[in-house]
């Protein structure tokens, strides 16, 4: 039994991570509320409250935002195509060099992203020299670098969920007439879904927010969020990046919420 004083420990500490962790967005989200003139500073809390820099928004803002969701969403059911059959494969079997196997896809999550970035940037150069084929700046070339750093975070869900699978469903299924594929889809992938919702959730939002695979493989006129804000932040700061950024946060809040 905790006694009162470790409840208002673990009270105290808890409510000291959530500041720290959500203060950032809400001074972001305040300052975006800022109705005086423009100003390299931020100010918060925001000097007489107002929209004006939502309506001053540039549209490549919203065009790249686009561009971001699509190639996220895109990459995320790729990397659950590859990754559950590959987690259904690994846990159920017993061959040798399963842990090679498994490391190799984990091995994105120990790499840093710039590495990847410049990998794919001069691998696609490679394939560029030989077949003439360019996949750099292209949207089939940002969704294999995506689908890339995604497919771990799916993978590693759906494993854990599978290490506690309980198998006595699948041979009630079968002993009930149900053959193999249709205990797959009517049994064993239900009872997976909480992991693969929750692995494909990171995924999306790991693929959404990358900046360092994205900035190598993207060209004029295609340019995702995170980048275009990077660029935005790096010429010359705005008060209508926070505005930007405000309307993500928000998003992201109710992305979070309708999955729960």
């Amino acid at each position: 039994m905790q006694t009162w004083v470790e409840k208002v420990i673990l009270f105290v500490w808890c409510g000291f991570s959530y500041v720290f962790l959500l203060s950032p967005m809400v001074v972001v989200m305040g300052a975006s509320l800022h109705g005086g003139e423009f100003s390299a500073a931020i100010k918060f809390p925001p000097e007489d409250p107002s929209f004006q820099w939502y309506s001053k928004i540039p549209m490549q803002q919203f065009e790249a935002l686009g561009l971001s969701l699509i190639v996220a969403a895109v990459a995320t059911f790729l990397a659950a195509l590859i990754a559950v059959p590959a987690a259904l494969g690994l846990v159920r079997s017993n061959f040798k060099g399963k842990f090679i196997v498994t490391t190799i896809f984990r091995a994105p999550l120990q790499i840093p992203a710039i590495v990847s970035g410049i990998a794919f940037l001069q691998f696609y150069y490679l394939i560029y020299d030989n077949s003439s084929l360019m996949l750099a700046g292209t949207i089939p070339g940002m969704l294999i670098g995506h689908v890339f750093i995604a497919t771990p975070f799916l993978f590693g869900t759906i494993v854990a969920v599978l290490q506690r699978f309980d198998h006595r469903l699948e041979e009630a299924a079968h002993s009930l007439g149900a053959g193999k594929w249709r205990t797959l889809y009517r049994v064993t992938i239900p009872t997976i879904m909480p992991g693969i919702y929750s692995g494909g959730l990171y995924a999306f939002m790991v693929s959404f927010a990358d900046v360092p695979m994205s900035i190598f493989l993207t060209a004029p006129g295609f340019v995702t969020y995170p980048v275009e804000l990077f660029y935005a932040l790096e010429n010359d700061f705005d008060p209508s990046i926070l505005a930007s950024s405000s309307l993500v946060i928000l998003f992201c809040l109710l992305l979070l919420r309708g999955v729960q």
